[in-house]
């Protein structure tokens, strides 16, 4: 019988946050790319939380951004709010969020999908990988139509082999009740793909107009709107923003919680999954917080054209009366009606170890992974991955040299290095604290250290890369202006120190000394310095940190160097550990298991001690006399 038979350059398989970056990257890189999805409708889905960025996921987003990814620029278009979070810390942690409109967001990703050179869209189930001799070679579908490829992506988030949970009720089906994909595990074991079985959820969806807000903290905007991609014209996203509200549970929650424990399938037995540790559900804080009285809820607005409202911080799989019950004892939804029950969801993904740093399968040449099939969480997390691996299938395909983001360079490469270095039994989060240089992967600054990388790939625009190079000569330009411009203590001077309650000066001080005084600014110095330069204000804004935190920096980049050091340490990913002596039985093990591209990379592995690296180093040292 015969059967659809066609190629391409690239097959991506998933159309989620990590399959849309994927596809996109590869097709705008001019390679003739085809992705799968179970349902054109589930496109850029966000079945669970109604936001892009956060804590740290903002760092992430406009990195994507940067490189030349698309996340930033459709929540650009698509944001009902926007806040950026911690400004009342350091910029290190600063994050940018935005509330989206689910359906826009989607929409307009599909659009620009569907709009793209090079890509074809296809709904249909892929059921087998084809390989030969370790090599991908193809996919299979469910209805036995061949598409053979050069490279794969697999991008299936919580699609595979999906079941979503509350209760004694057990539905076979992906997110938001979209068909599930339950042919491929069986093929990525019979090719050697070691498979984890992870689990994540989502709260209850409940309608607007059975809310008392008046029982609620408002919870707005930022009055000026910072927007995602550096490419977005700042003054096209000022716009009304629409409120979120915050709340809280009470004992009497947390009694109805309590006493239906044995008929939550997450402590019965029924998830066999493991959830992410970093947003656990309700019935978890309840257990593992018992002292603590109250948890925070916040109400958040799925769009602008619909009244579903979405309950963060109270994600369940507690069955649906229980739910009801519990929800009504928080202040504001005693009233409440539930739309759409909250649900576990469990899914397969991969022991994400079995990935090189490229997001290539160490033992399948040409298969590629990205996002929460790898054993991540979060929509963020996935975008970036699946850029990084569709970036470098398509470098593959083209037989250009790939590309790996270290720790040093940015929070996506922090992300994926601890994805395949460190053990995950559980969806890993992004989180700041992962990141050990993160006062200089800030997310302010994420165009001035990824643009030239971007458009070396061939995804940033040259214009976009001259502006960052622009931006960064005027930057450089005023700090040093600052570093020199001397200033007495005259009394336009003195009064300005007194207005803002700093010391007066009792001799002349640079400008930039007057910048690192905890109670000024750069921006401030408008009222005593007649010669500043008009700069757009994300300029300014580099400028301020620059010189506020510059022993801070100083000091990180020399903790950097030495990184590098050891970064530049290759080891030879063929090479067997057994052969060198003194290596402790663990430390080859693993070794051995991990297969790492460096010193650098073998430090961080779990199980090698600083003892390991240091025999490592000598018989690196060894091999060099050797000329080997």
């Amino acid at each position: 019988m015969p059967y659809l038979e066609e190629s391409y350059d690239i097959v991506v398989v998933g159309a989620g946050h990590a399959g849309c970056e994927a596809a996109l990257a590869c097709a705008r890189l001019g390679l003739e790319t085809i992705m799968f999805t179970v349902s054109v409708d589930s496109i850029a889905l966000m079945p669970c939380n109604p936001n892009v960025g956060g804590s740290s996921k903002g760092h992430l987003v406009r990195e994507l951004d940067a490189l030349g990814g698309e996340m930033g620029k459709n929540i650009d278009k698509t944001f009902i709010q926007s806040k950026m979070l911690n400004e009342s810390k350091g910029p290190a942690v600063h994050s940018l969020r935005a509330q989206a409109d689910k359906q826009d967001y989607t929409r307009e990703m599909r659009k620009t999908l569907e709009n793209t050179n090079h890509l074809t869209i296809r709904q249909a189930e892929v059921s087998e990988i084809m390989t030969k001799e370790g090599k991908i070679t193809g996919v299979k579908t469910f209805s036995g139509a061949v598409y053979h490829s050069r490279a794969v992506i697999l991008a299936t988030g919580t699609y595979l082999n999906a079941r979503c949970i509350y209760g004694d009720v057990s539905n076979p089906t992906g997110p938001n009740g979209l068909q599930a994909a339950t042919h491929l595990t069986d093929s990525l074991k019979a090719n050697g793909v070691e498979m984890f079985r992870f689990k994540t959820g989502t709260p209850a969806r409940v309608d607007k107009r059975s809310i008392d807000f008046s029982k609620m903290e408002e919870q707005r905007g930022d009055k000026k709107i910072v927007p995602f991609s550096f490419s977005t014209d700042p003054d096209r996203v000022q716009k009304e923003q629409v409120s979120c509200w915050l709340t809280y549970t009470n004992e009497k929650t947390h009694e109805i919680i309590r006493a239906n424990l044995d008929r939550s399938p997450l402590f019965s037995g029924a998830i066999e999954g493991t959830g992410p540790r970093y947003c656990p559900s309700i019935e978890d804080k309840v257990v593992k917080f018992p002292d603590k009285e109250r948890h925070q809820v916040f109400i958040e607005p799925e769009g602008l054209y619909t009244n579903e409202m979405y309950l963060g911080g109270m994600s369940s799989s507690l069955p649906e009366d229980v739910q009801h019950a519990m929800y009504k004892t928080v202040p504001g939804l005693e009233h409440v009606r539930i739309v759409r029950n909250a649900y576990a969801i469990e899914y397969d993904c991969i022991n994400s170890r079995q990935l090189k740093a490229t997001l290539e399968f160490k033992n399948i040449e040409g298969l590629f992974s990205g996002g929460q099939f790898n054993g991540s969480s979060g929509y963020e997390e996935a975008a970036v991955q699946g850029f990084m691996a569709g970036v470098n299938a398509a470098m593959k395909v083209k037989g250009r040299e790939q590309y790996v983001l270290d720790r040093s360079q940015a929070y996506i490469g922090v992300l994926i290095d601890d994805l395949v270095t460190k053990e995950n039994h559980e969806p890993y989060r992004m989180m700041t604290s992962r990141a050990e240089y993160r006062l200089l992967l800030r997310q302010d600054n994420a165009d001035l250290r990824l643009r030239g990388i971007g458009h070396e790939i061939g995804l940033v625009s040259d214009e976009e890369y001259e502006r960052a190079v622009q931006k960064e000569k005027d930057i450089e330009r005023e700090v040093e202006r600052l570093e020199h411009a001397n200033i007495g203590a005259s009394k336009r001077v003195q009064e300005f120190l007194e207005r803002h309650g700093s010391t007066p000066l009792k001799t002349g001080a640079t400008l930039a000394e007057l910048v690192r005084r905890p109670e000024l600014d750069y921006f401030m110095l408008t009222e005593i310095d007649d010669k500043m330069p008009e700069l757009p204000e994300d300029t300014a804004e580099q400028v301020n940190i620059n010189i506020k935190y510059e022993g801070y920096i100083r000091r990180q980049k020399q903790q950097v160097a030495q990184f590098k050091k050891l970064e530049a340490k290759k080891l030879d990913v063929n090479f067997d550990y057994s052969s060198v002596n003194s290596l402790r039985k663990e430390a080859v093990q693993k070794l051995n298991l991990y297969k790492p591209m460096s010193i650098g990379q073998a430090s961080r592995i779990s199980g090698v001690s600083p003892a390991d690296i240091s025999v490592l180093l000598v018989h690196l040292e060894q091999l060099r006399h050797k000329g080997l």
